[in-house]
């Protein structure tokens, strides 16, 4: 993993909640800056599927901690680096 661009992009995405493309499908992205943006919270769920993407990314832990729910760190990093906004 390229720790810096997977961190890049987390750390440019819109706090809040709007819709992503990922894999020509459509998501509901939820991203939150918790305890003064020590903690990134992301959640997204397809729209019309079943996918959903969970995980919180721990900024002050060890440069940088991601822990997915129930899903690989494969696929929570592939979500962020080549989601697109609409």
């Amino acid at each position: 993993m390229n720790r810096s661009n997977f961190y890049k992009k987390l750390n440019t995405l819109k706090e809040g909640t709007y819709h992503v493309i990922y894999n020509n499908k459509k998501y509901l992205l939820r991203k939150d800056n918790l305890f003064n943006n020590r903690v990134i919270k992301i959640f997204a769920r397809e729209l019309g599927g079943t996918d959903i993407v969970s995980a919180n990314y721990y900024v002050t832990v060890k440069q940088g901690t991601l822990k997915p729910c129930e899903i690989s760190d494969k696929k929570v990093i592939d979500f962020i680096l080549q989601l697109s906004y609409i």
